[in-house]
C-alpha cells in the first residue's frame, strides 16, 4: 500500500502561516475534480473564483509543484491542499494514469533532470574553464592576504586608513571566490575583540587557496568548498553513496531578502554518521525538502568531499519517512561534546560548529545568559541563533528535568535545534 505523508509533513512545506490556513480549506474533496496518483505524482483540478479550475500537479520524490494559479507563493495553497487531501482522504485521490497536462509537465521535468546529469559536451573546454577560474581565485586570495597584512600593520585600532571591506569583497566576487567574499563582508560587523581571530582564519584560508594543488585531496576539497566552489547534487551522487536508515534530528530555516535556506540534520542508524542536507527557496517559497523530525528515512546519501564530510546529497529513497524509535537518540556529555568539536576542528580549521546531541542536560538562565548543564560541565547557548521564545519553550519542556537536546556546538556556544521531552516526543526549537 502506498505510504502517505503525515499532516505535519505536508504543512512543513508551507511558505507561511497564511498558506497553511488557506490549504486547510482546500483539504476536502469538495473543490477538487480529476484527482489521481500513480505513486510518484499527484494531480487534480481545483475550483476557484473563475470559470476555469486551477490545474495542480505534484512530483512527490523531490517534491516539486506546478499550478496554473497566479500565486507567487511556492508551494501554493492548491498544492498544499491537494497534499492534505491525499494524506487525509486517500479514497479521494484514486490510483490512475496522469492527465495529459500533468503527464506533459512530469515528462519535461524528467528531460531536464537527464540533461543536467549528462556529462559536459566538451570536457577539454570544461578543463580550460576550471584552470582559468583556479588562476583567478589564487590571484584574488593573494590580494586578500596583502589587504589583511596591511590592516594588521596599521593596527586594529587605527581606523584612519581602514575603509569598509565591501570593496575587497567585490574584488573577491570578481575573482570567482564567493566564499571569501562572504567572510570578508562579515568583518565590518564583527566586534573588535573578535577581529584578530577572524583575520587569522581568513588569512589561513586565503593562503590555502593559493596552494590548493599542494594540499592533501581531502583538505583541498574543504578549501575549495570554503572558497566558494560548488558541486551539483547530480555530480556528488556520481560518487560513492551510503545507504542507511537516517534519523531526522532536526531542521532550521534561515532567510534573507534573496533566499530561504533549510538545513536538515540526519544521523545514520547503523553507521552513526551525521549528515547535513541543504535546500533553498526563493522569497515566498518554502524549500522543497521536508523531512519530519524524529522520523526515519531509508535512503542513499552521497557526501560532498572534504576533510570532515558532513554536507550530503539525497539520492535514492526506499520508501517514505516512518516514525522513529520511541526513545530519544543517544547523546554525549558536555565534556565529550567539547572534545568531539575539537577533533572536527583539527580536520577542518574553519569549522564554526558541529552537529551534536547532548544527553541529560538542563537549561538554565543566568545573569550572563542561557546555558545547558549536565551537572558537571556547562556550555553557553548561542542565543543569536535561537529565538528567546524557543529557549523558554525549552525550559517548559524540561520543567527542571534533564533532557536530550540536539543542536550545533562550536566555539561560540551551543545552538539548540530539537529537544526530546520526558514523553520522548521531539520538540522543535528553531522558530519563535
Amino acid at each position: 500500500m502506498e505510504e502517505r505523508w503525515s499532516t505535519e509533513h505536508v504543512l512543513s512545506l508551507a511558505p507561511d502561516a497564511a498558506s497553511r490556513k488557506a490549504a486547510g480549506k482546500l483539504s476536502s474533496p469538495a473543490p477538487w475534480s480529476g484527482t489521481g496518483t500513480d505513486g510518484a505524482a499527484l494531480w487534480g483540478e481545483c475550483r476557484g473564483s473563475g470559470r476555469t479550475p486551477y490545474r495542480t500537479v505534484i512530483e512527490l520524490a523531490t517534491p516539486a509543484y506546478q499550478c496554473s494559479c497566479p500565486s507567487r507563493k511556492f508551494p501554493c495553497k492548491h498544492a498544499l491542499g491537494l497534499l492534505l487531501l491525499w494524506s487525509g482522504a486517500p479514497e479521494a485521490v484514486p490510483a490512475g494514469e496522469p492527465a495529459d497536462w500533468a503527464a506533459e509537465w512530469l515528462r519535461a521535468r524528467r528531460e531536464r533532470a537527464e540533461k543536467r546529469a549528462a556529462p559536459p559536451a566538451d570536457p577539454e573546454a570544461a578543463r580550460r574553464r576550471a584552470e582559468r577560474r583556479g588562476a583567478r581565485v589564487a590571484a584574488g586570495a593573494a590580494e586578500l592576504r596583502l589587504r589583511l597584512a596591511d590592516r594588521i600593520r596599521h593596527g586594529l585600532a587605527d581606523r584612519s586608513t581602514a575603509g569598509p571591506w565591501e570593496e575587497v569583497a567585490a574584488r573577491m566576487v570578481d575573482a570567482q571566490a564567493p566564499g571569501l567574499a562572504t567572510r570578508v563582508r562579515e568583518l565590518d560587523s564583527l566586534p573588535e575583540e573578535r577581529l584578530l581571530a577572524e583575520y587569522a582564519m581568513l588569512h589561513l584560508l586565503a593562503t590555502a587557496a593559493t596552494r590548493i594543488d599542494e594540499l592533501p585531496p581531502e583538505l583541498a576539497a574543504t578549501v575549495r568548498a570554503r572558497v566558494g566552489y560548488t558541486l551539483d547534487a547530480a555530480e556528488v551522487l556520481t560518487g560513492p553513496t551510503v545507504r542507511d536508515r537516517w534519523l531526522v534530528l532536526g531542521s532550521r530555516d534561515t532567510a534573507d531578502e534573496r533566499l530561504t535556506t533549510r538545513r536538515v540534520w540526519l544521523r545514520g542508524a547503523k553507521t552513526g554518521r551525521p549528515a547535513l542536507l541543504l535546500a533553498f527557496g526563493r522569497p515566498g517559497q518554502a524549500p522543497d525538502l521536508a523531512l519530519p523530525t524524529g522520523h526515519l528515512l531509508e535512503a542513499e546519501l552521497a557526501y560532498h568531499p572534504g576533510a570532515r564530510p558532513l554536507r550530503a546529497a539525497l539520492g535514492t529513497r526506499y520508501g517514505a519517512p516512518e516514525p522513529g524509535p520511541a526513545a530519544p537518540p543517544a547523546g554525549l556529555t558536555v565534556a565529550e561534546a567539547v572534545a568531539g568539536y575539537g577533533t572536527a576542528v583539527a580536520d577542518d580549521p574553519w569549522l564554526d560548529s558541529w552537529p551534536t546531541v547532548l544527553a541529560g542536560v538542563v537549561p538554565v538562565r543566568a545573569p550572563d545568559g542561557w546555558h545547558l548543564t549536565d551537572g558537571h560541565h556547562t556550555v553557553p547557548v548561542r542565543t543569536s541563533a535561537v529565538p528567546e521564545a524557543a529557549l523558554w519553550r525549552l525550559v517548559a519542556v524540561s520543567t527542571g528535568r534533564p533532557l536530550t537536546v540536539f543542536g550545533e556546538y562550536g566555539h561560540q556556544g551551543f545552538a539548540p535545534v530539537t529537544a526530546w521531552s520526558a514523553e520522548h516526543r521531539p520538540v522543535g526549537l528553531s522558530s519563535s
